[in-house]
């Protein structure tokens, strides 16, 4: 199904206003890759800045916990587990430690869900991305007994889709297929699975903008679609009401609740949201959905945006906001960083040492191109590919290393004698700047990310 269209003065909204809120986020400095607004059920507001596209891709990172959720409350529905089933009655063998801990042996499935697991700190980097996770996770000090403060707990939701996997027989993403995905439309899910053959739960699923608004819509029909219950309002009533207090959180829109893997904000609103500025915000008060992905290095920041002109708009009606002072809409592009041609090359080939940034190789020739060689760096890639730089407009290639390859554009200028090469996988948020620079017959590469976890900034020297 489609989403219906409609001009939002036929859905109680201002247009002017709505131009005004994309001028808003176009002028603040969480760059928005993509904007929908849903009101009433019909979508009044799409909006992408190009080379990103409403229909592509984007990694969602943490909004996949409210999918992960999903599958849990359809699992509940159909009677194969209960939220005060015990965590650990769902495990065996060697999956959990020689002995159970009283603090663990008490920890059930609601408090995964709420991320009250009794841990003081989030588990996922602890039990890692490889390996065997659930063992891993189960082998963590319960330091507290379960239903203690909220703790942000990524492992958490990994620990609900094995559990999923184990009372379905599928993956979360093969289990949600027909119950969620196929009736709202959706079939360019994928999601990232981990070497124990589970969905990671916490973070990995990339949708579509399109595919996430269709999610978002339904969840303001307290999970009806086309006349039929696909989730049940029960769970999604209970999913995204405050089940537990995390007060203890720092941001004015992360500390007013969190259920069910949805976290309560301002204004009677919750939310799924992931790393850098991915959003399914829902207003049920104003029967109102707002979509974005973006490449945030302030998420509540994008959300005060929404706050200061979106809301007086629900409010106020199609012509009780004044213009916006920010004027006509913006040019909705992400341009190229701009800047005088490289200096020529002279064709020669640097290598660099296995790192973690995969680069394994660059050449800068005459012609102001520059050709860099990447080799699988992360468990989600394989094999060797050469993405070429050259100056002027984005130049449009396809990525690889991944499985489906994604789509990438590249550029590059000169900035003295420093080679500056940029690029942007259009499936998610990053952007990776590299600085080429000769140094006594050596290449220094200069990487940064314009987002990223920890350290983003790294020098590599060529062999």
């Amino acid at each position: 199904m489609t989403l219906p269209r409609s001009t939002p003065a036929d859905q109680g909204l201002s247009s002017e206003g709505l131009d005004g809120l994309v001028a808003a986020l176009d002028a603040s400095e969480q760059e928005i890759h993509t904007v929908m607004v849903l009101r009433h059920g019909h979508v009044v507001l799409e909006r992408e800045w190009s080379p990103y596209r409403l229909t592509d891709r984007h990694l969602l990172f943490s909004v996949s916990k409210s999918f992960t959720s999903t599958a849990v409350g359809l699992a509940v529905e159909a009677g194969l587990l209960s939220v005060d089933d015990k965590v650990v009655s769902f495990f065996s063998g060697d999956d959990l430690p020689d002995k159970v801990s009283d603090n663990l042996a008490a920890m059930e499935v609601r408090h995964l869900l709420t991320m009250s697991t009794g841990h003081t700190a989030d588990t996922v980097d602890r039990l890692g991305r490889t390996g065997r996770m659930v063992q891993g996770f189960f082998r963590l000090d319960v330091e507290n007994a379960p239903g203690a403060p909220f703790v942000y707990n990524s492992g958490a939701t990994y620990i609900l889709s094995a559990i999923v996997q184990k009372v379905t027989g599928e993956k979360v993403i093969d289990y949600l297929r027909p119950q969620l995905f196929e009736p709202l439309g959706i079939s360019e899910q994928i999601w990232e699975t981990s070497d124990e053959g589970i969905n990671m739960g916490g973070w990995g699923l990339s949708l579509s903008t399109h595919s996430l608004a269709a999610f978002a819509q339904l969840l303001v029909q307290r999970g009806v679609w086309e006349g039929k219950q696909l989730v049940p309002a029960e769970w999604i009533d209970a999913a995204t009401s405050a089940q537990v207090d995390n007060s203890n959180q720092d941001n004015p829109d992360w500390k007013q609740g969190y259920g069910y893997q949805f976290w309560r904000g301002r204004h009677n609103s919750y939310r799924g949201d992931g790393a850098f500025g991915q959003y399914v915000l829902v207003l049920p008060d104003h029967d109102t959905a707002v979509v974005i992905t973006s490449a945030s290095p302030d998420m509540q920041a994008t959300l005060d945006v929404i706050w200061e002109h979106l809301l007086p708009l629900l409010e106020a009606g199609p012509t009780g906001v004044a213009v916006s002072s920010f004027g006509e809409p913006p040019a909705m592009e992400i341009t190229p960083p701009s800047g005088p041609s490289p200096a020529p090359g002279d064709g020669r080939t640097y290598t660099f040492a296995t790192n973690d940034h995969g680069l394994s190789a660059v050449r800068l020739d005459a012609d102001g191109s520059g050709t860099f060689t990447f080799v699988a760096a992360r468990a989600w890639e394989s094999g060797t590919q050469e993405i070429t730089f050259a100056p002027g407009d984005w130049d449009e290639q396809s990525y690889t290393l991944t499985d489906p390859a994604q789509r990438l554009v590249t550029s590059a200028y000169g900035d003295g004698d420093t080679y500056v090469a940029t690029a942007r996988l259009l499936e998610a948020p990053f952007k990776i700047t590299l600085r080429c620079q000769p140094v006594d017959g050596r290449l220094s590469v200069a990487i940064s990310y314009n987002v990223g976890f920890g350290t983003t900034d790294q020098t590599l020297i060529s062999e």
